[in-house]
């Protein structure tokens, strides 16, 4: 287990890793946090079967599973299988993800024209309301099944897939979230933004509590990366158009395109690696997305949410910035500076300073007439900025703890953000 090892153990400086081969896995007893999130419990493991070792650091197959709650009421249990040898000549991602939500956050639309203001949610501010004004109740079923084929090679694929959707929204529960509670700690029974916005017709009634979405995307991705949990150098671009049309049993058909470009750059041999992603996305046509759908970011890879949180905007409140269509960058540094062997297996540390920033390209406006409320009307939307650095224990390259401190450049995005997960960003 990853979080027992004691510093104490010796560690062995290598530059030279041994060829792993056959089965490998990483397992982590969940103890992670999230500033948005809270605490997260449960299991978590990776397992990897490297073959006889000759395409090592790549895999012929990887299978992820996890089960975790968090102190802030989310529920998660999912399974990830990642091979290019199940079907050969095509790469197979699937996932099974069930998530339950009892605090959300919802923040509004359309980024610094919805304003947050930290006052609304401190117990003994003149201004409090309910310190769960900014959340909401949602529960998600996804369904993926992601298929990528060669044109030239690894270099150059083809994407098609297919995912569904089934997200149910309410009101916070209040009664249930006020069990066992005294005094102060006790829950007013009051609006929060999302009850608000609901009563006022911002959010339109017919999408008040979800729905079902159905989406089929197809792409075309370009990969050069030499190890893809922590490239070296190369790049990993990806254009595709998601769609979401009503002869599959969408009640609101969507169309968008994602055009999304890493790259990555040796600095240092095997040391240092400057790294970056530039990601576009925005939906098409006049017809405006079912609102419940606005703060998911897509990719061929993985569908995540955002913007703002541990995947996107490190320091900044999760699902701050939602719109229609937004521009993200993201900028890195990652120094490896300590490689070992342990118990026979390849480690290292790396530090990660980065820069988060994106803004909405196209706002959320459901009908011609749409205004945010004059109550919750902040600014014009402009650039949110975080920046931060992060920590890295990696094992056999592909199993990844990462830690991430990011700090949000405008109080209107937050103060910060402290994150304990899995993986490089990108």
């Amino acid at each position: 287990m990853i979080l027992g090892l004691a510093p104490s153990l010796l560690l062995i400086a290598q530059d030279k890793e041994k060829t792993k081969s056959g089965f490998s896995f990483g397992a982590v007893p969940a103890i992670a946090y999230d500033s948005d999130l809270g605490f997260r419990y449960g299991a978590l493991a990776n397992f990897y079967d490297y073959g006889d070792g000759t395409i090592y650091p790549f895999y012929k197959h990887s299978l992820y599973v996890e089960w975790s709650h968090t102190t802030k009421g989310s529920d998660l249990k999912q399974i990830k299988y990642d091979s290019e040898y199940l079907i050969p000549g095509i790469r197979v991602t699937g996932d099974a993800r069930l998530e339950t939500e009892q605090a959300m956050d919802f923040f509004g639309f359309n980024g610094f024209e919805t304003a947050y203001n930290p006052a609304f949610t401190t117990v003994g501010n003149v201004d409090y309301k309910t310190r769960m004004f900014y959340k909401m109740d949602r529960s998600t079923l996804r369904l993926r099944a992601n298929f990528q084929g060669k044109i030239i090679g690894r270099k150059l694929r083809w994407f098609a897939g297919l995912s569904y959707y089934n997200i149910g929204l309410d009101s916070v529960n209040i009664t249930k979230l006020n069990k066992g509670k005294e005094g102060d700690k006790i829950l007013p029974d009051v609006d929060g933004l999302y009850d608000l916005f609901v009563k006022q017709g911002v959010i339109p009634a017919d999408q008040a509590k979800g729905g079902g979405v159905t989406n089929f995307s197809v792409g075309i991705v370009a990969d050069t990366r030499d190890n893809e949990p922590n490239p070296n150098r190369g790049i990993w671009s990806e254009a595709m158009v998601v769609t979401s049309p009503g002869f599959l049993g969408n009640k609101n058909p969507f169309y968008k395109i994602v055009f999304s470009h890493r790259q990555y750059f040796t600095l240092v041999p095997d040391r240092l690696t400057f790294a970056y992603r530039l990601n576009y996305q925005t939906s098409l046509g006049k017809k405006s997305m079912p609102w419940y759908m606005l703060n998911y970011t897509f990719s061929t890879f993985d569908d995540r949410e955002g913007l703002g949180g541990s995947k996107t905007l490190r320091g900044i409140l999760r699902n701050r910035v939602v719109g229609e269509g937004f521009a993200l960058g993201n900028f890195e540094l990652r120094w490896k500076f300590v490689k070992f062997e342990f118990l026979k297996q390849n480690w290292y540390l790396a530090l990660s300073p980065f820069l988060d920033m994106a803004m909405i390209t196209k706002p959320y406006k459901p009908t011609p007439n749409f205004e945010i409320p004059a109550e919750f009307f902040g600014q014009a939307d402009g650039l949110h900025l975080s920046y931060g650095a992060g920590l890295h224990i990696a094992l056999n390259q592909n199993f990844i703890v990462a830690v991430d401190y990011g700090m949000a450049a405008n109080k209107n995005d937050g103060k910060s953000g402290l994150y304990i997960g899995l993986d490089f960003l990108f």
